[in-house]
Protein backbone atom coordinates (compact mmCIF):
# COMPACT_ATOMS: atom_id res chain seq x y z
CA UNK A 1 0.00 0.00 0.00
CA UNK A 2 1.46 3.43 -1.41
CA UNK A 3 -0.71 5.50 1.28
CA UNK A 4 -0.03 5.39 5.17
CA UNK A 5 -3.43 4.57 6.72
CA UNK A 6 -3.46 4.36 10.28
CA UNK A 7 -7.01 3.96 12.62
CA UNK A 8 -8.01 4.36 16.19
CA UNK A 9 -11.40 2.36 16.58
CA UNK A 10 -12.38 2.61 20.16
CA UNK A 11 -16.15 0.70 20.97
CA UNK A 12 -18.76 3.52 22.70
CA UNK A 13 -19.05 1.99 26.06
CA UNK A 14 -17.45 4.16 28.17
CA UNK A 15 -15.00 7.29 28.47
CA UNK A 16 -11.64 7.32 26.45
CA UNK A 17 -9.61 5.76 28.86
CA UNK A 18 -5.46 6.56 29.36
CA UNK A 19 -4.52 3.44 27.36
CA UNK A 20 -7.27 3.97 24.25
CA UNK A 21 -5.76 8.01 24.05
CA UNK A 22 -2.19 6.53 23.72
CA UNK A 23 -2.95 4.11 21.56
CA UNK A 24 -4.96 6.99 19.48
CA UNK A 25 -1.93 9.11 19.77
CA UNK A 26 0.99 6.95 18.40
CA UNK A 27 -1.18 6.07 15.58
CA UNK A 28 -1.60 9.64 15.09
CA UNK A 29 1.31 10.31 15.57
CA UNK A 30 2.54 7.71 12.79
CA UNK A 31 0.33 8.80 10.73
CA UNK A 32 1.27 12.46 10.84
CA UNK A 33 4.85 11.88 10.57
CA UNK A 34 4.63 9.72 7.45
CA UNK A 35 2.16 12.09 5.55
CA UNK A 36 -0.87 9.82 5.80
CA UNK A 37 -4.04 9.74 6.99
CA UNK A 38 -5.75 9.08 10.29
CA UNK A 39 -9.35 7.49 10.46
CA UNK A 40 -11.50 7.52 13.58
CA UNK A 41 -14.15 4.52 13.12
CA UNK A 42 -16.35 3.24 16.30
CA UNK A 43 -16.91 -0.48 16.67
CA UNK A 44 -20.32 -0.59 18.36
CA UNK A 45 -20.48 -4.28 17.86
CA UNK A 46 -21.50 -4.80 21.24
CA UNK A 47 -25.23 -3.56 20.85
CA UNK A 48 -25.80 -3.65 24.40
CA UNK A 49 -23.32 -1.40 26.19
CA UNK A 50 -22.40 0.64 23.10
CA UNK A 51 -24.37 4.43 24.20
CA UNK A 52 -24.02 7.86 22.49
CA UNK A 53 -22.73 9.30 25.80
CA UNK A 54 -19.68 7.04 25.11
CA UNK A 55 -19.70 7.83 21.67
CA UNK A 56 -19.62 11.59 22.44
CA UNK A 57 -16.74 10.72 25.37
CA UNK A 58 -14.50 9.67 22.76
CA UNK A 59 -14.94 12.52 20.75
CA UNK A 60 -14.42 14.60 23.55
CA UNK A 61 -11.26 13.03 24.54
CA UNK A 62 -9.69 12.90 21.52
CA UNK A 63 -10.40 16.76 20.67
CA UNK A 64 -8.91 17.92 24.00
CA UNK A 65 -5.66 16.05 23.67
CA UNK A 66 -5.01 17.50 20.52
CA UNK A 67 -5.86 14.50 17.92
CA UNK A 68 -7.88 15.13 15.16
CA UNK A 69 -8.78 13.06 12.01
CA UNK A 70 -9.47 12.74 7.93
CA UNK A 71 -11.94 10.24 8.01
CA UNK A 72 -14.32 9.52 10.04
CA UNK A 73 -18.47 9.29 11.87
CA UNK A 74 -18.50 12.88 11.84
CA UNK A 75 -16.36 13.92 9.23
CA UNK A 76 -17.34 11.01 6.59
CA UNK A 77 -14.75 9.66 4.08
CA UNK A 78 -14.66 7.59 1.05
CA UNK A 79 -15.01 4.32 3.14
CA UNK A 80 -17.95 5.23 5.17
CA UNK A 81 -20.06 4.63 6.86
CA UNK A 82 -17.53 4.50 9.96
CA UNK A 83 -19.69 3.24 12.35
CA UNK A 84 -19.81 -0.31 12.53
CA UNK A 85 -23.66 -0.89 13.45
CA UNK A 86 -24.33 0.80 10.62
CA UNK A 87 -22.21 -1.46 8.27
CA UNK A 88 -24.43 -4.84 9.28
CA UNK A 89 -25.04 -5.31 5.52
CA UNK A 90 -21.22 -5.07 4.09
CA UNK A 91 -20.65 -8.20 7.11
CA UNK A 92 -23.26 -10.06 6.45
CA UNK A 93 -22.35 -10.47 2.56
CA UNK A 94 -18.51 -11.29 3.58
CA UNK A 95 -20.32 -13.96 6.11
CA UNK A 96 -22.37 -15.37 3.59
CA UNK A 97 -19.47 -15.59 1.36
CA UNK A 98 -17.35 -17.55 4.05
CA UNK A 99 -20.03 -19.96 4.72
CA UNK A 100 -20.94 -20.47 0.98
CA UNK A 101 -16.62 -21.48 0.42
CA UNK A 102 -16.47 -23.63 3.33
CA UNK A 103 -13.93 -20.99 5.14
CA UNK A 104 -17.17 -20.61 8.00
CA UNK A 105 -19.78 -23.37 9.34
CA UNK A 106 -23.01 -22.37 11.70
CA UNK A 107 -22.28 -23.55 15.28
CA UNK A 108 -25.61 -24.78 17.07
CA UNK A 109 -24.14 -25.61 20.32
CA UNK A 110 -25.27 -24.06 23.91
CA UNK A 111 -23.45 -22.11 26.05
CA UNK A 112 -24.09 -25.02 28.29
CA UNK A 113 -22.48 -27.42 26.08
CA UNK A 114 -19.50 -25.12 25.46
CA UNK A 115 -18.86 -24.51 29.13
CA UNK A 116 -19.19 -28.26 29.42
CA UNK A 117 -16.34 -29.65 26.82
CA UNK A 118 -14.19 -27.05 28.01
CA UNK A 119 -14.26 -28.32 31.48
CA UNK A 120 -13.31 -31.56 30.52
CA UNK A 121 -10.24 -29.57 28.84
CA UNK A 122 -8.75 -27.59 31.24
CA UNK A 123 -9.18 -31.40 33.95
CA UNK A 124 -7.06 -32.97 31.18
CA UNK A 125 -4.47 -30.23 31.56
CA UNK A 126 -5.48 -28.68 28.19
CA UNK A 127 -6.07 -25.11 26.62
CA UNK A 128 -9.74 -24.56 26.82
CA UNK A 129 -10.71 -23.96 22.77
CA UNK A 130 -14.02 -24.86 20.83
CA UNK A 131 -13.34 -28.57 19.79
CA UNK A 132 -15.15 -28.33 16.62
CA UNK A 133 -18.16 -30.40 17.27
CA UNK A 134 -20.06 -28.58 14.33
CA UNK A 135 -17.44 -28.40 12.13
CA UNK A 136 -18.62 -31.09 9.85
CA UNK A 137 -21.84 -31.37 10.30
CA UNK A 138 -24.36 -32.88 7.36
CA UNK A 139 -26.88 -31.44 6.52
CA UNK A 140 -29.68 -34.05 7.92
CA UNK A 141 -27.58 -33.07 11.60
CA UNK A 142 -28.12 -29.23 10.95
CA UNK A 143 -31.62 -29.23 10.06
CA UNK A 144 -32.45 -31.52 13.02
CA UNK A 145 -30.40 -28.59 15.30
CA UNK A 146 -32.68 -26.17 13.77
CA UNK A 147 -35.65 -28.42 14.21
CA UNK A 148 -34.91 -28.27 18.15
CA UNK A 149 -34.67 -24.46 17.19
CA UNK A 150 -31.95 -24.12 18.55
CA UNK A 151 -30.55 -20.39 17.89
CA UNK A 152 -26.63 -20.64 15.51
CA UNK A 153 -23.66 -18.66 15.50
CA UNK A 154 -21.10 -18.81 12.84
CA UNK A 155 -17.36 -19.93 13.20
CA UNK A 156 -14.32 -19.37 11.21
CA UNK A 157 -12.92 -22.37 9.96
CA UNK A 158 -9.07 -22.42 11.09
CA UNK A 159 -6.15 -24.16 10.19
CA UNK A 160 -5.32 -27.65 12.74
CA UNK A 161 -2.00 -28.07 11.99
CA UNK A 162 1.15 -25.59 11.78
CA UNK A 163 1.68 -22.29 12.94
CA UNK A 164 0.44 -19.07 11.87
CA UNK A 165 3.38 -15.90 11.99
CA UNK A 166 3.13 -12.18 12.49
CA UNK A 167 5.95 -10.57 11.52
CA UNK A 168 5.01 -7.18 13.72
CA UNK A 169 7.03 -3.88 13.44
CA UNK A 170 7.39 -3.41 17.53
CA UNK A 171 8.00 -6.93 18.26
CA UNK A 172 9.50 -8.89 15.35
CA UNK A 173 8.00 -11.88 14.01
CA UNK A 174 5.72 -13.48 16.65
CA UNK A 175 4.57 -17.83 15.91
CA UNK A 176 1.00 -19.15 16.99
CA UNK A 177 0.84 -23.22 17.28
CA UNK A 178 -2.69 -23.10 15.14
CA UNK A 179 -3.39 -26.28 16.80
CA UNK A 180 -3.85 -23.95 20.12
CA UNK A 181 -6.44 -21.80 18.45
CA UNK A 182 -9.95 -23.67 18.04
CA UNK A 183 -12.17 -22.41 15.24
CA UNK A 184 -13.33 -19.15 16.69
CA UNK A 185 -16.98 -16.94 16.63
CA UNK A 186 -17.56 -13.83 13.28
CA UNK A 187 -21.18 -14.09 13.78
CA UNK A 188 -23.17 -13.84 17.15
CA UNK A 189 -26.10 -15.69 17.50
CA UNK A 190 -27.94 -12.20 17.41
CA UNK A 191 -26.69 -11.54 14.01
CA UNK A 192 -24.44 -9.24 15.11
CA UNK A 193 -20.58 -9.98 13.69
CA UNK A 194 -17.71 -10.21 16.29
CA UNK A 195 -15.17 -7.37 17.05
CA UNK A 196 -12.97 -10.07 14.73
CA UNK A 197 -15.38 -10.41 12.09
CA UNK A 198 -15.72 -6.47 11.84
CA UNK A 199 -12.46 -5.10 12.63
CA UNK A 200 -10.83 -7.55 9.87
CA UNK A 201 -13.40 -6.57 6.85
CA UNK A 202 -13.25 -2.47 7.88
CA UNK A 203 -9.47 -2.72 8.06
CA UNK A 204 -9.62 -4.33 4.41
CA UNK A 205 -12.01 -2.17 3.12
CA UNK A 206 -11.00 0.90 4.17
CA UNK A 207 -7.37 0.17 3.13
CA UNK A 208 -5.50 0.36 6.81
CA UNK A 209 -1.66 -0.13 5.86
CA UNK A 210 -0.60 -0.15 9.72
CA UNK A 211 -2.79 -1.85 12.18
CA UNK A 212 -1.32 0.00 15.52
CA UNK A 213 -3.22 -1.38 18.72
CA UNK A 214 -2.42 -2.55 22.36
CA UNK A 215 -0.14 -5.78 23.54
CA UNK A 216 -3.40 -7.25 24.78
CA UNK A 217 -4.58 -7.19 20.99
CA UNK A 218 -1.16 -9.76 19.81
CA UNK A 219 -2.97 -13.08 20.36
CA UNK A 220 -6.09 -11.87 18.41
CA UNK A 221 -3.67 -11.06 15.40
CA UNK A 222 -3.43 -14.80 14.13
CA UNK A 223 -7.28 -15.27 13.82
CA UNK A 224 -7.60 -12.01 12.15
CA UNK A 225 -4.77 -12.93 9.19
CA UNK A 226 -6.77 -16.18 9.16
CA UNK A 227 -9.75 -14.71 7.91
CA UNK A 228 -8.08 -11.71 6.05
CA UNK A 229 -6.69 -15.01 4.34
CA UNK A 230 -9.98 -17.00 3.89
CA UNK A 231 -11.49 -13.80 2.47
CA UNK A 232 -8.38 -12.66 -0.06
CA UNK A 233 -7.29 -9.62 1.42
CA UNK A 234 -4.42 -7.97 1.53
CA UNK A 235 -3.02 -7.71 4.95
CA UNK A 236 -1.78 -4.86 6.71
CA UNK A 237 1.39 -4.27 8.92
CA UNK A 238 0.84 -4.67 12.42
CA UNK A 239 2.60 -2.98 15.61
CA UNK A 240 1.29 -3.65 18.90
CA UNK A 241 2.14 -1.31 21.36
CA UNK A 242 3.62 -1.92 24.66
CA UNK A 243 0.81 -2.10 27.40
CA UNK A 244 1.10 0.68 30.14
CA UNK A 245 1.80 -0.21 34.01
CA UNK A 246 1.21 1.17 37.12
CA UNK A 247 4.31 2.54 39.24
CA UNK A 248 3.62 -0.67 40.91
CA UNK A 249 4.33 -2.24 37.26
CA UNK A 250 0.62 -3.97 37.11
CA UNK A 251 -1.45 -3.36 34.57
CA UNK A 252 -2.99 0.13 35.19
CA UNK A 253 -6.24 0.22 36.88
CA UNK A 254 -8.65 2.50 38.73
CA UNK A 255 -6.24 1.82 41.56
CA UNK A 256 -3.33 3.49 40.42
CA UNK A 257 -5.69 6.89 40.29
CA UNK A 258 -8.07 8.22 37.36
CA UNK A 259 -7.91 6.14 33.82
CA UNK A 260 -10.62 8.21 32.44
CA UNK A 261 -8.70 10.82 30.38
CA UNK A 262 -10.79 13.59 31.09
CA UNK A 263 -10.39 13.22 34.42
CA UNK A 264 -7.40 14.60 34.16
CA UNK A 265 -8.57 17.29 32.45
CA UNK A 266 -10.64 17.90 35.67
CA UNK A 267 -7.29 17.63 38.00
CA UNK A 268 -6.16 20.35 36.05
CA UNK A 269 -3.88 18.63 33.31
CA UNK A 270 -2.84 21.08 30.24
CA UNK A 271 -3.56 18.66 27.15
CA UNK A 272 -0.13 19.63 25.49
CA UNK A 273 1.55 18.25 28.94
CA UNK A 274 -0.75 15.07 29.09
CA UNK A 275 -0.11 14.45 25.65
CA UNK A 276 3.84 14.32 26.03
CA UNK A 277 4.08 12.26 29.02
CA UNK A 278 1.67 9.75 26.98
CA UNK A 279 3.98 9.71 24.09
CA UNK A 280 7.05 8.92 26.22
CA UNK A 281 5.63 6.08 27.67
CA UNK A 282 7.04 3.39 25.27
CA UNK A 283 8.60 6.00 22.89
CA UNK A 284 11.88 7.46 22.60
CA UNK A 285 12.88 10.72 21.11
CA UNK A 286 16.52 9.22 20.95
CA UNK A 287 17.43 11.89 23.23
CA UNK A 288 17.36 12.98 26.86
CA UNK A 289 14.99 15.69 26.26
CA UNK A 290 11.46 15.40 27.47
CA UNK A 291 9.67 17.84 26.62
CA UNK A 292 8.99 18.08 23.09
CA UNK A 293 5.94 20.37 21.27
CA UNK A 294 4.13 18.26 18.70
CA UNK A 295 6.08 19.47 15.71
CA UNK A 296 9.10 17.99 16.92
CA UNK A 297 6.84 14.92 18.17
CA UNK A 298 5.98 13.83 14.83
CA UNK A 299 8.97 14.60 13.15
CA UNK A 300 11.12 12.15 15.22
CA UNK A 301 7.84 9.67 15.57
CA UNK A 302 8.89 6.37 14.26
CA UNK A 303 7.31 2.71 14.88
CA UNK A 304 10.72 1.31 14.78
CA UNK A 305 11.51 3.63 18.46
CA UNK A 306 8.47 1.63 20.30
CA UNK A 307 9.77 0.00 23.24
CA UNK A 308 8.92 -3.37 23.92
CA UNK A 309 8.77 -2.76 27.84
CA UNK A 310 5.76 -0.96 29.38
CA UNK A 311 5.53 2.20 30.08
CA UNK A 312 5.00 3.02 33.76
CA UNK A 313 2.19 5.69 34.41
CA UNK A 314 3.89 7.76 37.53
CA UNK A 315 1.43 10.24 38.22
CA UNK A 316 4.37 12.07 39.53
CA UNK A 317 6.15 12.46 36.77
CA UNK A 318 3.19 14.24 34.92
CA UNK A 319 2.75 16.23 37.51
CA UNK A 320 6.54 17.40 37.00
CA UNK A 321 5.96 17.89 33.07
CA UNK A 322 3.08 19.63 33.85
CA UNK A 323 4.20 22.14 36.24
CA UNK A 324 7.04 22.44 33.51
CA UNK A 325 4.47 23.45 30.90
CA UNK A 326 2.58 25.72 32.99
CA UNK A 327 6.32 27.72 33.16
CA UNK A 328 6.53 28.35 29.63
CA UNK A 329 2.88 29.05 28.75
CA UNK A 330 2.21 32.51 28.61
CA UNK A 331 -0.14 33.80 31.52
CA UNK A 332 -2.98 34.92 29.08
CA UNK A 333 -3.25 31.95 27.44
CA UNK A 334 -3.28 29.71 31.00
CA UNK A 335 -6.17 32.44 32.11
CA UNK A 336 -8.62 31.20 29.49
CA UNK A 337 -8.04 27.58 30.43
CA UNK A 338 -8.83 28.76 34.01
CA UNK A 339 -11.58 30.99 33.90
CA UNK A 340 -14.34 27.99 33.44
CA UNK A 341 -12.37 26.31 37.04
CA UNK A 342 -12.60 30.00 38.45
CA UNK A 343 -16.05 30.63 37.90
CA UNK A 344 -17.67 26.93 38.76
CA UNK A 345 -16.29 27.54 42.11
CA UNK A 346 -18.20 30.88 41.83
CA UNK A 347 -14.34 32.68 42.66
CA UNK A 348 -14.71 35.34 39.27
CA UNK A 349 -17.20 35.94 36.64
CA UNK A 350 -17.72 33.73 33.51
CA UNK A 351 -17.08 37.09 31.40
CA UNK A 352 -14.99 39.35 33.62
CA UNK A 353 -13.99 42.86 32.64
CA UNK A 354 -10.96 44.02 30.31
CA UNK A 355 -9.59 45.52 33.91
CA UNK A 356 -10.24 41.95 35.98
CA UNK A 357 -9.17 39.94 32.61
CA UNK A 358 -5.60 41.92 33.17
CA UNK A 359 -5.74 41.42 36.91
CA UNK A 360 -5.84 37.90 36.58
CA UNK A 361 -3.54 37.76 33.88
CA UNK A 362 -0.79 39.37 36.30
CA UNK A 363 -2.15 37.07 39.29
CA UNK A 364 -1.45 33.87 37.02
CA UNK A 365 1.68 35.37 36.23
CA UNK A 366 3.17 35.43 39.19
CA UNK A 367 2.19 32.34 40.32
CA UNK A 368 2.80 29.85 37.37
CA UNK A 369 6.21 29.31 38.55
CA UNK A 370 5.50 27.48 41.47
CA UNK A 371 2.63 25.66 39.98
CA UNK A 372 2.10 22.31 38.65
CA UNK A 373 -2.01 21.98 38.16
CA UNK A 374 -4.60 24.54 37.18
CA UNK A 375 -6.20 23.41 40.29
CA UNK A 376 -3.38 24.90 42.30
CA UNK A 377 -4.10 28.24 41.11
CA UNK A 378 -8.20 28.06 42.26
CA UNK A 379 -6.66 25.75 45.44
CA UNK A 380 -3.76 27.22 46.39
CA UNK A 381 -4.45 30.80 45.11
CA UNK A 382 -7.87 30.90 46.94
CA UNK A 383 -6.73 34.47 48.64
CA UNK A 384 -6.75 36.08 45.58
CA UNK A 385 -10.28 35.56 45.11
CA UNK A 386 -12.49 35.39 48.45
CA UNK A 387 -11.29 36.34 52.29
CA UNK A 388 -12.62 32.89 53.08
CA UNK A 389 -9.73 31.20 53.22
CA UNK A 390 -8.01 28.29 55.72
CA UNK A 391 -5.11 28.89 57.52
CA UNK A 392 -2.96 25.55 56.91
CA UNK A 393 -1.84 23.62 59.75
CA UNK A 394 1.98 24.65 58.98
CA UNK A 395 1.19 28.79 59.35
CA UNK A 396 -0.63 27.92 62.44
CA UNK A 397 2.29 25.85 64.01
CA UNK A 398 4.97 28.06 63.03
CA UNK A 399 3.43 31.92 63.33
CA UNK A 400 -0.08 32.01 63.48
CA UNK A 401 -0.50 30.49 66.95
CA UNK A 402 2.46 32.21 68.57
CA UNK A 403 1.93 35.19 71.50
CA UNK A 404 4.09 37.44 69.78
CA UNK A 405 2.40 37.57 66.26
CA UNK A 406 -0.85 39.29 67.20
CA UNK A 407 0.69 42.56 68.01
CA UNK A 408 3.10 42.38 64.68
CA UNK A 409 0.30 42.16 62.96
CA UNK A 410 -1.48 44.78 64.52
CA UNK A 411 1.50 47.27 63.78
CA UNK A 412 1.91 45.99 60.14
CA UNK A 413 -1.63 46.61 59.40
CA UNK A 414 -0.90 50.85 60.45
CA UNK A 415 1.69 50.57 58.46
CA UNK A 416 -0.07 49.26 55.27
CA UNK A 417 -2.66 51.78 56.13
CA UNK A 418 -0.33 54.30 55.80
CA UNK A 419 1.30 53.97 52.73
CA UNK A 420 0.18 56.63 50.24
CA UNK A 421 1.92 54.32 47.21
CA UNK A 422 0.70 50.83 46.82
CA UNK A 423 3.58 48.83 44.99
CA UNK A 424 6.44 46.55 45.81
CA UNK A 425 9.02 48.80 46.35
CA UNK A 426 6.97 50.92 49.11
CA UNK A 427 5.42 47.63 50.67
CA UNK A 428 8.88 45.97 50.88
CA UNK A 429 10.17 49.06 52.95
CA UNK A 430 7.12 48.98 55.17
CA UNK A 431 7.89 45.34 56.31
CA UNK A 432 11.38 46.33 56.66
CA UNK A 433 10.89 49.17 58.45
CA UNK A 434 8.87 47.93 60.99
CA UNK A 435 11.14 44.55 61.70
CA UNK A 436 13.94 47.58 62.00
CA UNK A 437 11.66 49.31 64.85
CA UNK A 438 10.41 46.03 66.66
CA UNK A 439 14.42 44.95 66.31
CA UNK A 440 13.63 41.72 64.52
CA UNK A 441 14.78 39.72 61.65
CA UNK A 442 12.98 40.83 58.60
CA UNK A 443 11.67 37.29 57.74
CA UNK A 444 9.99 37.48 61.39
CA UNK A 445 7.43 39.84 59.70
CA UNK A 446 7.40 38.65 56.41
CA UNK A 447 6.50 35.41 57.20
CA UNK A 448 3.86 36.42 60.05
CA UNK A 449 2.32 38.45 57.14
CA UNK A 450 1.69 35.77 54.52
CA UNK A 451 0.25 33.65 56.78
CA UNK A 452 -1.84 35.96 57.46
CA UNK A 453 -2.89 37.36 54.11
CA UNK A 454 -3.00 34.07 52.41
CA UNK A 455 -3.28 31.28 55.45
CA UNK A 456 0.06 29.50 53.86
CA UNK A 457 3.56 29.45 54.59
CA UNK A 458 4.97 29.30 50.86
CA UNK A 459 3.85 30.79 47.57
CA UNK A 460 5.25 33.59 45.20
CA UNK A 461 7.10 36.75 46.53
CA UNK A 462 5.31 38.06 49.37
CA UNK A 463 5.67 41.91 47.95
CA UNK A 464 4.38 41.05 44.82
CA UNK A 465 2.06 39.18 45.99
CA UNK A 466 0.37 41.62 47.98
CA UNK A 467 0.82 44.33 45.26
CA UNK A 468 -1.95 42.54 43.61
CA UNK A 469 -4.29 42.79 45.99
CA UNK A 470 -6.09 45.70 47.74
CA UNK A 471 -4.38 47.55 50.16
CA UNK A 472 -7.62 47.61 52.66
CA UNK A 473 -8.17 43.77 51.89
CA UNK A 474 -4.28 43.54 53.26
CA UNK A 475 -4.65 45.79 56.29
CA UNK A 476 -8.28 43.99 57.09
CA UNK A 477 -6.28 40.16 57.03
CA UNK A 478 -3.82 41.53 59.24
CA UNK A 479 -6.34 42.39 61.59
CA UNK A 480 -8.40 39.52 61.15
CA UNK A 481 -5.80 37.19 61.87
CA UNK A 482 -4.18 39.11 65.01
CA UNK A 483 -7.85 39.22 66.31
CA UNK A 484 -7.95 35.43 66.07
CA UNK A 485 -4.71 34.74 67.04
CA UNK A 486 -5.12 36.55 70.35
CA UNK A 487 -8.70 34.51 71.24
CA UNK A 488 -6.84 31.20 70.87
CA UNK A 489 -8.66 30.09 67.25
CA UNK A 490 -5.43 30.05 65.24
CA UNK A 491 -3.75 27.37 67.37
CA UNK A 492 -2.48 24.16 65.33
CA UNK A 493 -5.12 22.03 64.21
CA UNK A 494 -4.65 18.11 65.91
CA UNK A 495 -3.49 15.41 63.42
CA UNK A 496 -4.07 17.53 60.23
CA UNK A 497 -3.64 15.26 56.89
CA UNK A 498 -0.40 15.96 55.45
CA UNK A 499 0.94 17.96 58.93
CA UNK A 500 1.13 14.94 61.81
Amino acid sequence: MSEVRTRFAPSPTGALHVGGAHTALFAWLFARHEGGKFILRIEDTDEVRSTTESLQAIYDGLNWIGIDWDEGPDVGGPYGPYIQSERLETYQGYIDQLIENGHAYRCYCTPEELEERREIMRRRGLPPRYDGHCRDLSDEQQAGYEAEGREWCVRLRTPETGTTVIDDIVRGEVSFDNALMGDFVIQKTSGYPTYHMAVVVDDCLMKISHVIRAEEHLPNTPGHVQLMDALGFERPLYAHLPLIMGTDHTKLSKRHGAVNLMDYADKGFLPEAMRNFLVLLGWSPGAEEEILDLDQTIERFTLEAVSKSPGVFDIEKATWLNGEYLKRIDAAILVEELLPMLAERGLVEAEPSAERHAWLVQVVDLMKERTRLLSDFVDWGSYYFTDEFPYDNRARKKWLGREDVPDRLDALAVKVEALASWDVDSIEQAVRDLAGELEVGAAKVIHPCRAAVTGQTIGPSLFHLLELLPQETVAARLRKAAELGRAGELAPLPDEEGDK
